[in-house]
């Protein structure tokens, strides 16, 4: 993203990438059906038909610590009755009343639907089914000394699921009081930073957290059937990240700066960001197998909080602004499998370092980092080519004005002529950003394949056409807005090239001919 924010660094005061909501959950070896009934039969060693009884007095064994747990608390134990009830509405005011710096806030109890498990009838003996019902839900509010404000959530009944939602801002300004840097925070962003290189150094350890560790001595806190002896060897959370979102802020001087820029922002993400480009920012190439969709949401109901969504599947890419001072693009996971990480597998006998779909375990949390980090970075750069359109189109001169190289001379482009423009967007493609693009990836964009009667007259204009793509790279080349792969017969687009080319198709594709006869 250094294009962009070189672009606009007159009107950028500081930039921060950081984990924003993390959702881990927790769960219990027994939260498959076949787990359960063995756990049933071979460690509980009850019939089937008592399990409920059993399960019922378990809960209540819950909700009866949840109410002690209420009373060391200044917030107290609550059961909260009614739907559209905001959770964490109910628990700012009291922070702020009874002056909370640390510690436990409040526990509420509400009745929620979640995944448990049903006596049923089976063959020769009953059997437990997984299903959905009602159930009481305990919710836990800490202001933790490390975390800063987090809320834990526990199912009542089996199998005892637990999430932990945390958010790696409030975390960071508890790092940076530790550290003695001055900050200013407003709900889940920093408004004023002293500091922002130190500060991005210290959201970098996010992610490398023993979170195993600190996970389990939540769940330990709020779960007192952890330490029960029948759960003994069955007690311990296999824990994963359900949901995570890194954001990256630009902090803008003041709201009129951003309030100018946000809109022309919000206009090209909605209109000249393809499907290809959606996938290539987020590290995918769209492929014929390629099962799913990738759709563009724009809401501009409301300012300031308008905003840009491009979900691919269950993962998504958005950008708006925050408090009308603040430029945030954000990167959300919740499917992590359509990326890869680098896992040691067994490949022709042999064990070696491999990349492989990646799950949800909590030790791939770096790699979510990595993933969005990147995605963020990749979509700012496709940003940068935004500005004024009189100004951006004088700054193609240079690719209009004819270049000598060695003596010899290499024609220019017409920016306003469809055929040059096609050439800008065939290597601008967003399937060429990550291993960058060939001469035959270019001549299939612009002429597809061969259609002549017979082999010989595909052959001769296929080679016609690379030819033709071949010159047209050259004076891209000596241009520098394309340069090669080092060791390989590909090419990938320079910060000049994107920034040049990126302007030209958008001018093409935004500007009415009239326009066109003024800007130039």
């Amino acid at each position: 993203m250094k294009t962009f924010i070189d672009k606009f660094s007159h009107l950028i005061v500081a930039t921060l990438g950081c984990f924003d909501r993390v959702v881990f959950k927790g769960h219990l070896p027994f939260c498959y059906q076949q787990k359960l009934e063995q756990f049933v039969d071979y460690v509980l060693r009850i019939r089937r038909t008592e399990f409920m009884a059993f399960a019922e007095k378990m809960s209540q064994k819950l909700v009866d610590h949840a109410e002690k747990m209420g009373d060391t608390c200044p917030g107290g134990y609550e059961y909260v009755q009614g739907k559209g009830r905001k959770k964490d509405g109910l628990v700012l005011p009291l922070i702020t009343q009874h002056r909370i710096t640390e510690g436990l806030v409040c526990v509420r109890c509400f009745q929620e639907c979640c995944q448990t498990f049903k006596l049923i009838k089976g063959k020769g003996r009953p059997q437990l089914k997984s299903q959905k019902r009602p159930q009481r839900v305990l919710y836990y509010y800490y202001l933790h000394r490390d975390l800063g404000l987090l809320h834990v959530r526990l199912q009542t009944w089996f199998p005892f699921t637990i999430q932990i939602t945390v958010n790696g801002h409030e975390w960071l300004a508890r790092q940076m009081q530790k550290k003695e840097m001055g900050f200013n925070l407003r709900d889940n962003a920093f408004t004023q930073l002293d500091d922002p290189k130190r500060a991005q150094k210290l959201a970098d350890q996010f992610a490398k957290l023993n979170w195993v560790r600190v996970l389990n001595r939540l769940a330990h806190e709020v779960n007192p059937l952890l330490k029960e002896k029948w759960l003994k060897g069955w007690h311990q959370y296999y824990w994963v990240t359900e949901q995570a979102e890194y954001a990256t802020d630009l902090l803008f001087t003041n709201r009129q700066a951003l309030s100018q820029l946000f809109p022309r922002l919000m206009d090209h993400a909605t209109l000249n960001f393809s499907a290809q480009d959606i996938l290539g920012y987020l590290g995918r190439r769209l492929h014929w197998k390629f099962d799913g969709e990738v759709v563009t949401d724009c809401k501009k109901d409301r300012w300031p909080g308008a905003r840009v969504r491009h979900q691919m599947k269950k993962n998504w890419l958005k950008m708006y602004d925050k408090f009308g001072l603040m430029l945030r693009v954000e990167t959300v996971i919740n499917d992590p499998h359509e990326f890869k990480v680098r896992r040691r597998r067994i490949r022709n006998g042999e064990r070696r370092m491999v990349w492989c779909p990646m799950n949800k375990g909590v030790a791939n949390l770096y790699r979510y980092e990595q993933v969005s980090r990147t995605a963020n970075e990749r979509y700012l750069q496709a940003l940068a080519v935004v500005d004024d359109p009189a100004p951006a189109y004088r700054q193609l001169h240079p690719l209009a004005a004819r270049k000598i190289n060695k003596g010899r001379s290499y024609a220019g482009f017409n920016p306003a002529r469809r055929e040059d423009v096609d050439v800008f967007a065939a290597v601008l493609n967003g399937n060429n950003l990550l291993r960058g693009f060939r001469n035959v990836d270019v001549r299939r964009r612009l002429f597809g394949e061969p259609k002549g009667s017979t082999q010989a007259a595909r052959d001769a204009q296929r080679k016609r056409q690379s030819g033709k793509v071949t010159r047209l790279l050259k004076r891209l080349h000596v241009r520098r807005l394309i340069a090669k792969v080092p060791r390989s017969h590909r090419w990938h687009v320079t910060d000049a090239g994107q920034q040049l080319l990126g302007a030209a198709v958008r001018l093409y594709h935004r500007l009415l001919p009239g326009e066109l006869a003024v800007a130039t």
